[in-house]
């Protein structure tokens, strides 16, 4: 099902896409890098209640409606005719890594839940491997749409 009233609008949705795109994994790359810094401060000192602040504002205020417009602007791509080859392989693989990121959004968003209420259980080591799993799937994302393998 396509939605012919998009066509015209494409480059514009193409365009607010990719600007939500980018503020999202901005912050999916920063706030795991905030929970580096954080698990190594005293739980309750002036500097954890400092990083709290923080990640509270990066994932409400940039991540998570950066998230929504990725959808939101994707969806739309995907409504608009002649966008999206469905005999294709490399909307399943970009679908996909998008349903993750989400996922890890999510994660991340439960995290931040446990350094509010001082109950982080992971190491600084934990936050710095799992910041690379973004990176992966930002790659499988960019190749599926750019090359279309």
């Amino acid at each position: 099902m396509t939605i012919a009233a998009l066509a015209p609008f494409y480059l514009w949705i193409k365009a607010f896409h990719v600007i939500s795109v980018i503020s999202w994994m901005a912050g999916i790359f920063y706030l795991p890098r905030l929970f580096v810094y954080h698990t190594g401060l005293v739980r309750g000192s002036a500097e954890s209640e400092r990083f709290k602040v923080m990640e509270r504002r990066l994932l409400l205020g940039i991540m998570s409606p950066a998230m929504h417009a990725v959808w939101l602007f994707g969806i739309l791509l995907v409504l608009t005719p002649g966008i999206v080859d469905w005999s294709a392989g490399w909307w399943h693989a970009k679908l996909s890594c998008v349903l993750l990121m989400t996922a890890f959004h999510m994660t991340l968003g439960r995290w931040r839940r446990d350094f509010l209420h001082d109950r982080n259980r992971h190491s600084e080591k934990f936050y710095r491997i799992i910041n690379e799993m973004p990176a992966i799937l930002l790659v499988i994302i960019v190749i599926a749409v750019i090359v279309k393998p």
